[in-house]
C-alpha cells in the first residue's frame, strides 16, 4: 500500500473520529468512565489496556500530548490524596525505604490515581474533539431536562464574560495601589468576590428577560441531524472494547 493511500486513510479516521455527532461523544465518554470506576482496582492489566483504548483513540483524532498534559493538571488536589493514604489508612502493612505503608492504603491511592487519570482523559478528549457551541444541542437530543441544558449553555456563554469581568476588577484594584498578594488585604479580594458575585446575578437576571422577550420558552433547540446507526456503533467501540475489558476482570477474579 502505498504512503498517500495510508495518509487518506489516516486522515479519514480522523475525520470521521472528530466529526460524530456530539450526543455520541457525550454518552461513550460516560459510558466509558463508568467502565473505568466499576473495573476492580487489583486488576492492573485491565487499567494498561485502557490506557491503551485512550491512546489509540487521541491518536486516531490527532489530539496531541503537549494539549492533554497541561489541562490534566485539574486532578493534583485527588493525587495529593492518594498520596496520603497510604500513610493514613490501617490494615496490613509493608516496608518501603524506612517507610510503613498501609496495603489497603495503597490499593486505595492506586485506583484513584488510574481511575481519576482516565476519567480526565475521557473528559479532555471530548473536549478536544467537539466545538463548545454543539455541547448544548446534543445534551438536548439526548433528552437531558432543559433546565439543565440551558444551565450549561449559559455557563458555556458567559464563563469568559465573567473571567474578563474579574480581569478588569483585578486591573482597577491594582492601579489604585492594592496588592492582593498582601495577607491584610484579603478582606478587600472578599468583597472582589462578592462584588463579582452580585454582577454576574444581575447580568444573568437581566439575559434571562431579554430571552424571554424574544420567546424563550425554557428549552435549548436540538440543531443538527441526529446521529445513525453507523455513527452510534463507531463512536461507542472504545466504551464497548472497555466493557468486554471490565467483563474480563470481574472474570478472572
Amino acid at each position: 500500500m502505498s504512503t498517500p493511500t495510508i495518509e487518506n486513510g489516516a486522515a479519514a479516521v480522523t475525520a470521521a473520529a472528530r466529526g460524530l455527532p456530539t450526543e455520541v461523544k457525550i454518552v461513550g465518554a460516560v459510558v466509558f468512565t463508568f467502565v473505568v470506576v466499576a473495573t476492580p482496582r487489583e486488576a492492573m492489566w485491565a487499567f494498561a489496556l485502557y490506557f491503551s483504548i485512550v491512546a489509540a483513540v487521541c491518536v486516531a483524532a490527532r489530539i496531541r500530548l503537549s494539549w492533554l498534559l497541561p489541562r490534566m493538571s485539574i486532578e493534583l488536589p485527588f493525587l495529593v490524596l492518594a498520596v496520603l493514604l497510604p500513610f493514613a489508612e490501617s490494615g496490613t502493612r509493608v516496608e518501603w525505604l524506612g517507610l510503613s505503608l498501609s496495603v489497603p492504603g495503597l490499593y486505595a491511592a492506586w485506583g484513584i490515581v488510574v481511575k481519576g487519570t482516565l476519567g480526565v482523559l475521557a473528559s479532555l478528549i471530548l473536549a478536544a474533539t467537539t466545538p463548545v457551541q454543539d455541547l448544548p444541542g446534543g445534551l438536548t437530543r439526548l433528552h437531558v431536562p432543559p433546565l439543565i441544558t440551558t444551565v450549561v449553555l449559559l455557563m458555556l456563554r458567559y464563563a469568559t464574560l465573567l473571567a474578563a469581568e474579574a480581569k478588569s476588577m483585578d486591573i482597577a484594584r491594582r492601579s489604585r495601589g492594592d496588592d492582593p498578594r498582601m495577607l491584610h488585604r484579603i478582606g478587600a479580594t472578599a468583597r472582589g468576590v462578592g462584588s463579582l458575585f452580585v454582577r454576574a446575578y444581575e447580568r444573568g437576571e437581566r439575559v434571562h428577560w431579554a430571552m424571554l422577550s424574544r420567546g424563550f420558552t425554557g428549552a435549548v433547540p436540538a440543531t443538527g441531524s441526529a446521529a445513525t446507526r453507523t455513527a452510534w456503533a463507531f463512536g461507542l467501540m472504545p466504551a464497548a472494547l472497555a466493557g468486554a475489558v471490565c467483563a474480563a476482570a470481574w472474570g478472572g477474579l
